[in-house]
């Protein structure tokens, strides 16, 4: 039987998996105009995407969004495999922010006004993070049981 998450984890991923399921699904419907800003933005940071297509580029960015998304909010996903997915996508989204120009102050890490929507990534960054240390005891054991202490964690 799979554990559910601890209730420490359901309000981060209640939050998290739906904000990324609901601009999944809004990708979906996504415009030309709105697959080529996207597409390009991506290729600015990730130049190798520059072999897709702008439309099968926002499709694909879409579909790995409702993924993200449905994986996080799914009480059957292991709350660890859940951060690993949110930590990988939002590394990506971050790297968006450091390399595309003028998302950030000239010198600074801190956001300029077009960087914001894209600077709030380092809260899902650390909430992903979060989820990856989840389930580690003060003994360090993940998944199984402290053979010191003999119980599930410590």
């Amino acid at each position: 039987m799979m554990p559910l998450p601890e209730p420490r984890d359901i309000p981060p991923r209640l939050a998290t998996g739906a904000f990324i399921l609901n601009s999944g699904l809004g990708k979906l419907k996504a415009d030309e105009a709105t697959a080529e800003t996207l597409h390009g933005m991506a290729c600015t940071a990730y130049p190798f995407l520059k072999k897709i297509e702008p439309d099968r580029f926002t499709k694909l960015l879409a579909w790995s969004e409702i993924t993200v998304g449905a994986t996080l909010l799914a009480p059957f996903v292991p709350t660890r495999l859940a951060g690993l997915a949110l930590t990988g996508f939002s590394g990506g989204l971050l790297g968006l922010y450091l390399r595309v120009p003028g998302m950030r102050e000239p010198g600074s890490l801190r956001p300029s006004q077009n960087g914001v929507p894209l600077a709030k990534d380092v809260w899902m960054f650390g909430i992903g993070l979060g989820f990856l240390a989840s389930g580690t005891g003060r003994c360090g054991v993940v998944a199984g049981r402290c053979r010191r202490h003999r119980r599930r964690t410590c």
